[in-house]
């Protein structure tokens, strides 16, 4: 059994501060899809066709998603991908939390 020691990141998407925990061993893919999903959201932004970060957000993962199927179909049985898909619904969770607070 191996035990995985959780770190604690203070990440920024779209200038909006967020600590986000990952296992230690998975923090730089972590970082890198922080970056990944900051700069398609600044691009979709600054289209300017798409007005609101929870919108924003929204594209940004259909438009990630549509990529990432495109480019490798999903096995929807596949443990690895259910996991990787669960880590980016908890990301958005956490990223649009606070604006449950704005209204």
């Amino acid at each position: 059994m191996t035990s995985q020691t959780n770190v604690s990141l203070d990440v920024a998407i779209m200038g909006r501060e967020f600590r986000v925990a990952c296992p230690d061993e998975e923090r730089e893919s972590l970082l890198q899809a922080v970056t990944y999903l900051d700069r398609k959201m600044r691009e979709i932004r600054d289209h300017g066709k798409v007005i609101g970060l929870e919108r924003i957000a929204i594209m940004a993962a259909l438009n990630i998603t549509h990529d990432y199927l495109a480019a490798k179909p999903i096995n929807p049985d596949d443990h690895l991908h259910r996991a990787q898909v669960g880590r980016l619904i908890e990301l958005l969770d956490q990223a649009l939390a606070p604006q449950d607070n704005l209204f």
